[in-house]
């Protein structure tokens, strides 16, 4: 409504001025006619008289005289200047304190308030001449009473328009409020689609709540999911640590130093990998960030992978495996360097753990057309199924059978990480068709 309202006293604001000049134009264009009806009807008067200067003075002050009652008797405020030649030789002047030279409404300067607007008509038979000059006053357009007149159209009309546009706008606005209040009543655990709405306008919004409702349900159920099998997961190792603590406490393991020995490796196997797990999940949580939440910079892919697989060549070390990287040119990309980390050590640390002892592992920086890498790493592992391939990517999805231990959550972080860089993974057999490959594949950029 204010809006409205603001629009309405705009608009009254520029047809003020718009009506002051249009009646400024007017009164000039009616003055200038006024001008050549009166002078034209003096020169009629005074032809006839032409052989006698001094009737012809007479006259042109008894017409003049008359007219100055007529415009006292109309409260006329502005001035008229009359002026009669006969032969060059001015015989009349009715305002005689004026300059000579006034100021012409098209000649006025710009500080020149009051102007004039002049006719002169001429009878050359005779030789008489009558000028007239008539004042254009403007000043009474910005006066309270003019400017009272003007806008009184504008202030009688604006609540006229308001009312009717208060009861429209109101009555318009009262399905959304209905809808607010529908939204409002509901718990915190009601996520089910909204009803559709029967007004156009409203389908849009329900639809997008809807759509978002959706995405959170989807959500909440997947953190639930995702909970519970954090749960499970940390369930054994937490169980064999409070068993071997247990029997660390008892008697029996004090006096079997082969069985204390044995307690305290299980213990630590224990504590190793619940803090494995928990740190894959704080891992996998940071890779699940939203895109927008820190800004990408560029960064050389070749320098950050050779870095990674440094940090990753003392275990491979341990069980003598051969890790070969190539790239053949440098690969500057837009990337999140943290997520992009967490993608490359869960790669390698996945073909180091599976590769056999004494195996190689080949890692290669390939660029392909239109400013897209391609990272591979490329192991002499048991693969994986081609009916798995897909699976393996689920949060704690392990293979049945497998002796090395895990938490089923490397190639999860892995995904997300690619995602949240612009890339995809695909997975497939190594070369010869022994092993598997991880293929990173990252898009140019816009």
């Amino acid at each position: 409504m204010l809006g409205f309202s603001a629009v309405i006293v705009l608009v009254s604001i520029v047809a003020f001025f718009f009506v002051i000049r249009e009646a400024q134009d007017t009164q000039r264009a009616r003055t200038d006619a006024e001008n050549t009806a009166h002078a034209r009807e003096l020169l009629l008067h005074l032809v006839a008289l032409a052989d006698k200067p001094e009737r012809v003075r007479t006259a042109a002050e008894s017409i003049e005289a008359v007219r100055a009652e007529m415009f006292r008797v109309l409260d006329y405020h502005s001035r008229v200047r009359t002026r009669v030649w006969l032969h060059g030789q001015l015989l009349f002047n009715s305002l005689p304190d004026l300059p000579d030279k006034l100021p012409l409404s098209d000649e006025a300067g710009p500080h020149e308030t009051n102007t004039w607007v002049q006719r002169v008509e001429h009878d050359t038979a005779s030789g008489l001449v009558v000028e007239r000059s008539h004042e254009v006053d403007d000043r009474w357009m910005f006066t309270v009473t003019g400017i009272t007149f003007l806008v009184r159209s504008p202030i009688f009309s604006l609540p006229l328009l308001l009312l009717p546009a208060w009861f429209i706008v109101g009555l318009g606005l009262r399905p959304l409020r209905s809808f607010a209040a529908a939204i409002e009543s509901r718990s915190d655990q009601d996520l089910t689609p909204l009803p559709a709405s029967p007004y156009r306008e409203l389908s849009p919004l329900v639809a997008a709540i809807n759509h978002l409702m959706a995405r959170l349900r989807i959500r909440i159920e997947n953190e639930h999911q995702f909970l519970t099998d954090a749960a499970h997961e940390l369930k054994t190792p937490l169980a064999a640590i409070q068993i071997n603590a247990h029997l660390l406490q008892s008697r029996n393991a004090e006096a079997d130093p082969a069985r204390h020995a044995q307690v305290s490796a299980g213990l630590r196997e224990g504590v190793s990998r619940a803090n494995h797990v928990v740190q894959q999940l704080l891992a996998l949580e940071r890779a699940h960030a939203d895109l927008g939440q820190e800004a990408l910079s560029l960064q050389h892919l070749d320098v950050l992978v050779r870095d990674r697989l440094a940090a990753a060549a003392p275990l491979a070390l341990q069980r003598g495996i051969s890790i070969d990287f190539k790239a053949e040119d440098a690969c500057e990309l837009p990337l999140h360097q943290e997520s992009l980390q967490a993608l490359v050590d869960n790669l390698i640390s996945n073909a180091i753990k599976y590769s056999p002892e004494g195996g190689r592992i080949a890692v290669s920086l390939l660029p392909c057309s239109e400013g897209a890498c391609i990272l591979s790493f490329s192991d002499q592992g048991p693969g994986i199924p081609e009916a798995l391939r897909q699976k393996v990517f689920e949060r704690f999805f392990r293979i049945a059978g497998q002796d090395q231990g895990g938490s089923g959550l490397g190639l999860a972080i892995a995904e997300r990480a690619a995602a949240r860089n612009g890339a995809s993974i695909s997975l497939e057999d190594g070369p010869d068709g022994r092993g598997l490959r991880a293929t990173v594949t990252f898009g140019p950029r816009a």
